[in-house]
């Protein structure tokens, strides 16, 4: 039998760097076993995949980096092999390796560019009724139960959405908190990173799926200009029932309202001839949503918000109170746009309310 020593300890930093030795998955390392010897016995200690809460405070005292603690383990902890529970090593190094260069850089996704990624997608694009509102309660931070098999082949992943989150599990996308008296297994999505991953599949999809239903895109866009918000109440509760939310329970309310704010823009986004802008500076403040139509020189302000005890009305008043009290049309204004429209949208879950004021 051939042994391989792999570096695991901190005096071994730039040699796991270098080699890519910490991250086995996406380094194939074990794919190229498979393909060097026609017979493996693999033998591991579960923390050797992974960094404990100590190796990683460890890590970041010794290069005097312990103030990014607390973003370490928010971006990337929450993985549990056997009865370890460890940090992504991957993006531990690669992000105390970019603090390193850029001592105030902010965590990144570094899985963002992996081929593996395509398995999120698929499962979305699979994704039914249950499976949605089970994809949503895991974005909230909630937790679900399921049956996990691990020892499917490759010709098994697709066939089935069961199959699908045995594969997202051990794959690292979701990760274990605990075992119910039955054998199920309860999934949470381990950290910021991979949760971010999932929102960012989530839009793809939403854009993808609304793209191809232009007759309707059309129809809502219109509504706007047309100043008829029982057919923006009626469209835009549709796209909100469809898709699947991207609701964090655990944030502020001005972040729950970036999700509908995400779906609104790229739904205006459908007409190429209309100018959006998201988040700009006018009068004394920042507009949620500008749009400008040139070939009638009219410009649309619209302002959410989030209904959090449910009372959109008064949500919706409080959104043309801001846009009044801020001057956001003075930048249309600016633009050379001559008729005005503002819009207070407010949401709450997957319902709508639009008033507009001239």
């Amino acid at each position: 039998m051939e042994i391989l020593k792999l570096p695991v300890g901190i005096e071994n930093f730039e040699d796991i760097r270098r080699s890519g030795f910490y991250y086995i998955d996406k380094t194939m390392f074990i794919e190229q076993f498979l393909n060097t010897w026609s017979e493996v016995t693999l033998f591991t200690r579960p923390r050797r995949f992974g960094f404990t809460d100590k190796d990683v405070q460890e890590i970041l005292t010794y290069f005097n980096l312990s103030e990014h603690y607390a973003d370490v383990k928010e971006w990337y902890d929450g993985y549990h092999f056997g009865n370890a529970n460890v940090y992504c090593p991957w993006d531990v190094i690669n992000y105390v390796d970019l603090l390193r260069l850029e001592p105030t850089a902010k965590p990144q996704d570094f899985w963002s560019n992996s081929s593996e990624n395509a398995l999120v997608r698929n499962f979305i694009d699979k994704a039914n009724v249950q499976t949605k509102y089970e994809i949503e309660r895991l974005i909230a931070g909630e937790y679900i139960e399921k049956e996990i098999s691990q020892e499917l082949t490759y010709d098994e992943i697709d066939k089935s959405i069961s199959n699908l989150w045995s594969v997202l599990f051990t794959t690292g996308y979701l990760t274990k908190q605990g075992v119910t008296d039955d054998g199920r297994v309860r999934l949470s999505i381990p950290n910021r990173e991979i949760k971010n991953l999932f929102i960012k599949k989530i839009r793809e999809w939403f854009s993808d799926t609304t793209a191809n239903d232009g007759k309707t895109l059309e129809q809502f866009c219109n509504a706007f200009v047309d100043k008829d918000t029982e057919k923006i109440e009626e469209l835009f509760g549709d796209y909100l029932w469809n898709t699947i939310s991207i609701r964090d329970t655990a944030v502020a309310k001005d972040k729950k309202e970036n999700f509908y704010h995400g779906i609104l823009l790229g739904l205006l986004g459908y007409k190429a001839s209309w100018l959006i802008k998201s988040n700009t500076e006018s009068g004394t403040g920042y507009s949620d949503i500008l749009v400008e139509v040139p070939n009638n020189r009219t410009g649309i302000v619209i302002e959410l918000k989030y209904a959090e005890n449910g009372d959109m009305d008064a949500a919706c008043d409080e959104a043309l109170k801001q846009i009044e009290e801020k001057s956001y049309v003075d930048k249309l204004k600016q633009d050379g746009m001559r008729n005005f429209i503002k819009y207070g949208i407010a949401c709450f879950k997957k319902d709508c309310k639009v008033v507009v004021s001239e």
